[in-house]
C-alpha cells in the first residue's frame, strides 16, 4: 500500500508541478505573479473539449493547436494588459491580473455556461498494472508531459540565445539592456512562453478533469503553494515542490481522511516557510 501511495502522489505532484511551471517562468523574469494563470488553464481546457467536440481531435493531438493558439492569446493579453503595467506599483500589477481573472472567467460563463464537461475517451479509465501496483494512463502521460516540458525549458534556456537573453533579464533588466537585449521582447516572449506551458497543462488535463468556468480557481491555490514553496522564479524547485505537496496530499489523504488533506500540506508548506521563507530553492532579494 506504500508503493501504491507512492506513485499516486508522484504522478499527481506531476499534474501540479506542470501548471506551476509557468507561472514560475512569469515571474521569475517579470517580477510579476499572474492572478489569471487558471483563467488560461480554463481557456486552454475548453479549446482541447471543442476541439475534441467539434472534430474529434484527441485531447493530446490537439495539443499541437493548442499550444500555439494560447501563445498568440498570451501575447495579446501582455499587450493590452501586463505591459502598461509593468513598472506600475505591486497593488497595480494585482489588481490588473484579478481583474483579468475574473473578466475570462464572467467571459467562459458567458459563452458555455456554468455546465461541467468532460471528455472521455477510450482510454480515460484505464490503468496500467506494474506488479501489485496500478498506474493510471492519464496521470502518467501527464507526469511524462510535466518532466518533458521541464527538460525543454532548461535545454531552451541554457542552449539557445533566446533563452539566455531570458536568463539575462531575469538577473538584472538594466545589465541586459546594456548588452543589447530588447527587454519588452523578452518580457513579451517569456509570457508567451509561460501561457504556452499552462496550456499544455491544461490539455493534459481534459481527459482527468471536467471542465467549467471556474476550474482554474480549483488548481490556481494550489499552483501558489507549488510555487512559493519551491522558491519562487525556481523552475526545478516548481517541480520538487509539486512532487512534495502530490506525495503529501496522497499520504494525508489515506492514512488521515480525504477531507484533511488540504489542511495538512498547508500545516507543512507555513512550517516549511518558516524555516526557509524564500523557499527551498528560492534566493532572498
Amino acid at each position: 500500500m506504500l508503493g501504491q501511495i507512492f506513485i499516486n502522489g508522484i504522478l499527481a505532484g506531476g499534474v501540479y508541478a506542470l501548471v506551476a511551471l509557468g507561472l514560475t517562468l512569469i515571474f521569475g523574469v517579470m517580477r510579476i505573479i499572474n492572478f489569471a494563470h487558471g483563467e488560461f488553464l480554463m481557456l486552454a481546457m475548453y479549446a482541447t473539449f471543442w476541439l475534441f467536440q467539434v472534430y474529434a481531435l484527441d485531447p493530446y493531438v490537439s495539443i499541437v493547436v493548442v499550444v500555439p493558439l494560447m501563445f498568440l492569446v498570451g501575447i495579446i493579453a501582455y499587450r493590452l494588459i501586463i505591459q502598461p503595467i509593468i513598472d506600475a506599483p505591486e497593488m497595480a500589477q494585482v489588481f490588473a491580473t484579478l481583474g483579468l481573472s475574473i473578466a475570462l472567467q464572467s467571459l467562459a460563463l458567458l459563452l458555455w455556461e456554468a455546465d461541467f464537461r468532460a471528455v472521455r475517451t477510450s482510454y480515460s479509465a484505464y490503468s496500467l498494472y506494474i506488479g501489485p501496483y496500478f498506474v493510471n494512463l492519464t496521470r502518467l502521460i501527464a507526469f511524462m508531459f510535466a518532466i518533458a516540458t521541464m527538460l525543454f525549458l532548461f535545454f531552451f534556456l541554457q542552449k539557445t540565445y533566446m533563452g539566455k537573453a531570458i536568463r539575462a533579464a531575469a538577473q538584472n533588466g538594466v545589465a541586459a539592456q546594456l548588452m543589447g537585449v530588447n527587454l519588452k521582447r523578452i518580457y513579451m516572449t517569456s509570457f508567451g512562453i509561460g501561457i504556452s506551458v499552462v496550456s499544455l497543462a491544461g490539455a493534459v488535463l481534459v481527459p482527468m478533469y471536467e471542465v467549467f468556468p471556474t476550474v482554474g480557481s480549483f488548481f490556481i491555490l494550489m499552483t501558489f503553494v507549488v510555487v512559493v514553496l519551491g522558491g519562487i522564479g525556481s523552475l526545478h524547485g516548481a517541480v520538487v515542490a509539486g512532487l512534495i505537496i502530490g506525495l503529501i496530499e496522497a499520504a494525508s489523504g489515506f492514512f488521515l481522511a480525504p477531507v484533511l488533506k488540504d489542511v495538512v500540506y498547508f500545516v507543512i508548506f507555513v512550517l516549511i516557510l518558516l524555516l526557509r521563507p524564500a523557499g527551498l530553492f528560492g534566493k532572498t532579494a
